[in-house]
């Protein structure tokens, strides 16, 4: 990234970061793939793509997520080549017609090089710079925000058998160490964010468990991102909620956790609603 696209970039986050200082930004997805989990076809043209993230955007999205792989449990790997076709025609267009912040969801460093250079701002990695040996000095290189995810295993295998013996314990020890891993390879600290990666190799009770402490990835003293939206361990709460589409409340009942915990960023499909639901709770926090 080129002194002047870093500015930028740094530019625009910060811009949405004061614009929204007494609650979590929230992050829109929109994924331009065949096979995500709650959106997989929705959206796989470039025309479909920008008016979705258009219309989150004016929901109030603050950042766009940009995801041309899914990571699904069990999902296939998608080629570098394909990955790339579908991603960075729509990030040249929605950077031409927004200053929102743009975030690419992929793990692998030549596409995250392609969306930085397309117009991205961050670099979404699930697999927390460990699915290539080259992404930390990739990540330093680009010097664009970077989300560190936690997960256990990948993502064809991760839902198998996923174990710990304390999870928020272990997820926050790991996520320390890949910030540290990151920062030795010339990454600013200043840049990175922790997602402890609900879903990615936790059970159902792993991922209750990680909600009830998220103060303690919090207390590592980076800013922390949250994807809880739609995913199937809410519907081991409420066995109603089968389809993604009937996840809203478990996915709102999430974000309000994670925003009093202190979490900076919530990623979600739903985005109006839950910027209705972090809007109450900071009216609520301000009164109280």
């Amino acid at each position: 990234m080129s002194p002047a696209a870093q500015l930028a970039a740094e530019t625009r986050l910060q811009g949405a970061l004061r614009a929204s200082p007494d609650r979590p930004l929230v992050m829109g997805v929109v994924n331009v793939t065949p096979d995500s989990f709650s959106d997989g076809g929705c959206y796989s043209d470039l025309v479909s793509a920008l008016r979705q993230a258009e219309r989150l955007i004016e929901a109030g999205a603050a950042v766009i997520d940009i995801g041309g792989e899914s990571t699904r449990p069990g999902a296939r790997p998608t080629p570098a080549v394909e990955e790339l076709r579908r991603v960075v025609p729509v990030i040249e267009a929605l950077r031409r017609r927004t200053e929102a912040p743009i975030s690419i969801d992929t793990m692998k460093p030549e596409v995250a090089k392609a969306a930085v250079e397309a117009g991205a701002d961050i670099w979404n990695d699930v697999m927390g710079l460990g699915h290539d040996p080259t992404a930390p000095q990739m990540a330093a290189t680009l010097g664009c925000e970077l989300f560190i995810g936690h997960i256990q295993g990948e993502p064809q295998t991760m839902q198998a058998a996923p174990r710990y013996d304390d999870a928020p314990r272990e997820v926050a020890a790991d996520l320390s160490r890949r910030a540290s891993r990151a920062e030795a390879a010339g990454v600013d600290r200043g840049r990175i964010w922790l997602d402890p990666g609900l879903g990615f190799g936790k059970t159902a009770a792993h991922n209750f468990q990680l909600l009830a402490s998220l103060g303690e990835i919090v207390a590592l003293g980076y800013p922390v991102l949250v994807g809880a939206s739609r995913k199937g361990f809410i519907r081991t709460a409420d066995a109603r909620a089968e389809r993604p589409d009937q996840r809203l409340g478990g996915s709102l009942a999430a974000a309000i956790l994670a925003a009093q915990a202190g979490v900076r960023m919530i990623r979600v499909h739903d985005v109006a609603e839950t910027v209705q639901a972090l809007a109450v709770v900071a009216a609520v926090t301000a009164h109280g």
